[in-house]
């Protein structure tokens, strides 16, 4: 693979890994990477059509679904742990379950980071209405789209320290937001004192309000709220040492969960009854409005529009970075596979940025349905890579087994037990999106976009066989562990 020259700026200095991509990612850049891309669009918009649907049981769906989010991550980080790229699931993908799931995740990644572009400049738009409500939603996405695409072109030094201080104001509005809460609740503090109370969590129509059912068709929202915490796992090839900073930040994911979705959900539901929400209203900004703190609800619309272009600018990020591993892996076209002076894939990005245009078109035809049919598009596609993952996981423990692939050191609690449950819950998701009368729109897409996929995948295995051999296992290091299942893969590429 050939890389180009950029002439508009200097060639990063930083330590160059295998893959090409200089190593600028430290240790406090990942973690923060990793907390920002758990706190976007589906914990700041879209709990408010989710609370209004489920009440106070919205709170449970999140604590259960994170619950399974970990397990994902966990079988990720092993994963990681065992051979680290940037290529992350989907290099997995090739090795345990062959090329064509590789091929087929590598390039529904991509779609999905790109379709989750769409929505986090949906909510950036709809969060811009807020101070300039004349400005026509689908002027200010185009607007968002081109900023962001500018600061994608820098160096991915400066961009970890970008992400790094987006990410700490979320953690820090967050965080203030339950203190504020928890005072309000404690100490009566403001008008809203005198109605906060714990027992809004059941006394206004009880913890199901619209019964089970109804909740669990949060299921597909709920889900989306975690779409980008596997982003660490793209990281891998720019992490300056990924074998320590990527199981931290995986370890992390339950406080993540219990303090930024369960615990900040459980706070405002206290402070105002879940009756008072409305679908398309960021319940923190309805919750600050409630309690009258003077510009309180505009500074936290300042930081959930700021949490939307962070979520938008990491996935113009992963889809750069997905592209180049089909280039490399001759699964995509080639011009993908260059990056620039600065180690950018410049091509891979821009490409990405035009496709997200789209979103541009949905928020000028249906602005009003906009968020609806992205984000459940986005959820189907985020459950297909999680299931891979999961999947390779199960087949990679199998190999671990028989002695045809190293152990990893990081191991997931459970085993490819865990994995399996955890898969199961995901094929309820999909039932549930089936159901779901708008949502389901989203799984007409689906059969479509294989259709797309399965065309392309013969012409490009014609043009480069190689590329769709399965790829090797990393060989245990001493004899293997486990009954022989035939002979031992070579020893694969490592970062």
């Amino acid at each position: 693979m050939t890389d180009v020259t950029d002439t508009a700026g200097p060639v990063d200095t930083a330590e160059t890994g295998d893959e090409g991509y200089a190593r600028s990612l430290g240790s406090r850049q990942i973690q923060m990477i990793a907390i920002g891309g758990a706190i976007g669009t589906g914990l700041f918009l879209g709990a408010g059509r989710a609370i209004h649907q489920a009440g106070p049981s919205l709170i449970l769906m999140y604590a259960v679904a994170g619950g399974v989010i970990f397990c994902i991550m966990r079988a990720l980080g092993e994963l990681l742990t065992y051979r680290p790229v940037s290529g992350s699931f989907a290099d997995y993908a090739r090795e345990f379950l062959g090329p064509f799931a590789g091929y087929v995740t590598g390039w529904t990644y991509w779609l999905m980071w790109v379709v989750t572009g769409m929505a986090e400049v949906t909510a950036a738009a709809t969060y811009l209405a807020y101070w300039w409500p004349a400005v026509p939603q689908w002027s200010a996405a185009l607007g968002f789209l081109v900023v962001l695409f500018a600061a994608n072109l820098i160096s991915v030094r400066l961009f970890g320290e970008v992400e790094f201080w987006l990410s700490m104001i979320k953690v820090t509005a967050i965080v203030g937001m339950i203190l504020i809460g928890v005072g309000v609740l404690t100490l009566g503090l403001s008008a809203a004192g005198h109605t906060a109370s714990v027992t809004h969590l059941w006394a206004d129509g009880g913890v199901f309000p619209h019964g089970v059912g109804s909740s669990l068709m949060t299921l597909q929202i709920v889900m989306f709220a975690y779409l980008a915490v596997e982003l660490v796992g793209v990281t891998a090839g720019e992490a300056q040492n990924p074998r320590k900073t990527l199981p931290k930040a995986i370890n992390t994911l339950p406080w993540r969960i219990g303090l930024f979705y369960v615990g900040a959900l459980a706070v405002i539901l206290c402070v105002v009854s879940w009756t008072e929400f409305e679908p398309g209203v960021s319940p923190f900004v309805a919750a600050f409005a409630k309690i009258g703190i003077p510009f309180g609800a505009g500074v936290v619309n300042f930081v959930v529009l700021s949490a939307a272009l962070s979520s938008c600018n990491s996935g113009m990020y992963s889809t750069g970075r997905m592209l180049r591993d089909l280039a490399a892996n001759g699964q995509g076209p080639q011009v993908f596979g260059r990056l620039t002076a600065r180690r950018t894939p410049a091509a891979g990005t821009l490409a990405s940025v035009a496709v997200m245009s789209i979103g541009v078109w949905v928020n000028y035809a249906d602005p009003e349905g906009a968020f609806t049919y992205i984000t459940a598009f986005a959820t189907v596609a985020g459950v297909w890579t999680w299931s891979v993952i999961l999947a390779s996981h199960i087949r990679y423990r199998a190999a671990v087994r028989a002695g045809r692939a190293a152990p990893a050191w990081f191991t997931a609690p459970g085993g490819a037990a865990a994995s399996w449950v955890a898969l199961a819950f995901l094929v309820m998701v999909l039932v549930l999106i089936g159901l779901d009368s708008e949502a389901r729109i989203s799984l007409y897409g689906a059969p479509l976009w294989l259709a797309v996929l399965g065309a392309g995948y013969p012409v490009l295995k014609r043009r480069n066989p190689a590329a769709f051999v399965r790829r090797p296992h990393l060989a245990p290091a001493g004899p293997p562990t486990g009954p022989p299942a035939g002979p031992l893969a070579p020893d694969a590429a490592t970062l």
